[in-house]
């Protein structure tokens, strides 16, 4: 079995459809998607952003 790891740059307006695009172009199988969380300090306090998605693809075998 071959996988195949895709990173898939987003924005918080923008995410939703990014996603559905690339999961109805994929080749392979979606075995997992992974956000990249990271911390962001806001004056009301502190939240989280999400810069980029992994999604991990299994390649189908010839």
């Amino acid at each position: 079995m071959k996988y195949r790891v895709n990173r898939i740059d987003v924005k918080s307006d923008n995410m939703q459809e990014k996603l559905e695009n690339f999961i109805n172009k994929m080749d392979g199988d979606l075995i997992s998607i992974i956000p990249n969380v990271k911390p962001a300090f806001l004056v009301i306090g502190g939240a989280a952003k999400i810069d980029y998605i992994l999604v991990v693809e299994k390649l189908k075998v010839k």
